[in-house]
């Protein structure tokens, strides 16, 4: 499944081989996506780098500069721009709705799914993910 970062270069989801990912599929135009991008945001600040990371990935088909006009007007600082203008990932992943959050595991496998917003810097929240990395 391929997707492009801020400045279109391809990527997949294999840059993120040996972390625990939180993969949100989410669009601007989406109010409940708009509402939990923010807790997105705090999880990353709270629990991102080598072993986690949230890749919130945009099915915005405005291009890069609508996210990043949203990511400005809502504080979004700690996540990373990514972006499927063709939506493919949302047909890929099964996705009958957004926000559609995947679980992913080390390995690369899916653990979890969600559809529907969640507050994800609740510490409950926090805690079962951190139960993921510390899973190795």
């Amino acid at each position: 499944m391929g997707f492009a970062d801020a400045a279109g270069q391809p990527k997949t989801l294999a840059a993120y081989s040996g972390k625990v990912v939180l993969l949100n599929i989410w669009a601007t135009w989406c109010a409940p996506c708009r509402q939990e991008m923010p807790t997105l945001d705090r999880l990353q600040a709270e629990l991102g780098g080598p072993d986690f990371e949230v890749v919130a990935l945009s099915m915005d088909r405005k291009g890069p500069d609508a996210v990043k006009k949203f990511f400005a007007e809502t504080g979004v600082t700690h996540l990373a721009l990514n972006i499927d203008t063709s939506a493919q990932a949302m047909f890929t992943l099964g996705a009958v709705g957004l926000p559609m959050t995947l679980l992913i595991d080390r390995q690369g496998k899916e653990i979890g799914r969600l559809i529907g917003p969640a507050e994800w810097d609740a510490p409950d929240m926090v805690d079962f993910i951190r139960g993921r990395i510390a899973a190795k």
